[in-house]
Formats: C-alpha cells, sequence, structure tokens
C-alpha cells in the first residue's frame, strides 16, 4: 500500500502507514529509549531494563500491542490531542496548534514518519 501524505484518521486510528517501508521494530525501540529522540521512558515504563530511570505517569508500554491495534499505536504517536484534548503526551507527527516551539523545530514534527512507523513496530511487538 502506498504510504499516505498526510496521515488520515478513521475513528480512532490511522489505518495506513506514513511511509511505504515497513516499521522495523529494533530502530523503534532505540527511538523509544533515547533521552534525545522519543523521550517515551521520561513518561512511561517499557520492557526496556537497560534503561533503568523509566517514568510512571502514563501507562506502562509493556503489553501495548496486545492493547491496542497498529492503527490506533499510529495515531497515538502522530497526535494524542486528536483522542484525548488536554493529554500530556505530545503530539509527535503534527505541527498544528503547537505553543512556545524552539524556532530550530517551528514547523517540524518530533519524530519523522519513518521514526513513527518504527516505533509502532516496536509496540507491536510487546504482547505481555
Amino acid at each position: 500500500a502506498p504510504a499516505a501524505a498526510q496521515p488520515v484518521w478513521v475513528d480512532d486510528g490511522i489505518p495506513v502507514p506514513l511511509t511505504a517501508q515497513p516499521g522495523d521494530a529494533a530502530r523503534g525501540r532505540a527511538v523509544a529509549a533515547s533521552r534525545q529522540q522519543g523521550l517515551c521512558l521520561l513518561c512511561h515504563e517499557a520492557p526496556i531494563p537497560e534503561e533503568r530511570v523509566q517514568g510512571n505517569l502514563a501507562p506502562s508500554l509493556a503489553g501495548a500491542g496486545s492493547r491496542w491495534s497498529e492503527a490506533q499505536l499510529r495515531a497515538r504517536l502522530v497526535d494524542a490531542r486528536r483522542l484525548r484534548p488536554g493529554t500530556t503526551m505530545p503530539p509527535f507527527h503534527a505541527t498544528d496548534g503547537l505553543q512556545r516551539v524552539a524556532p530550530a523545530w517551528q514547523g517540524r514534527p518530533l519524530l519523522d514518519a519513518q521514526q513513527v512507523e518504527d516505533v509502532v513496530a516496536w509496540l507491536l511487538t510487546l504482547r505481555e
């Protein structure tokens, strides 16, 4: 399937991948664990044992692949505000409606389309 130019929402998910290249779970895990890129562990706990300091402000990512579909996971990464207005989870692949954005990041998403697909691929491996 060709990649969506702009994410197309269907109900509470984005069923069409953002890239033509499938996500890579190993790269996605690295993005999630990164203190420079995903910052997932700032708020979430995840089965990444080598990262000793992990957050507890948001649901654990353990079992995420069982709790949510691929489309739902993609939507949460792209822009969780669409699902839960007022959420503290940043929109990782949306640039609209943001305030106090550093000049270097204006008009740029936190994660590019391939990084989103990689993180989705990793989250789908988390089954328990």
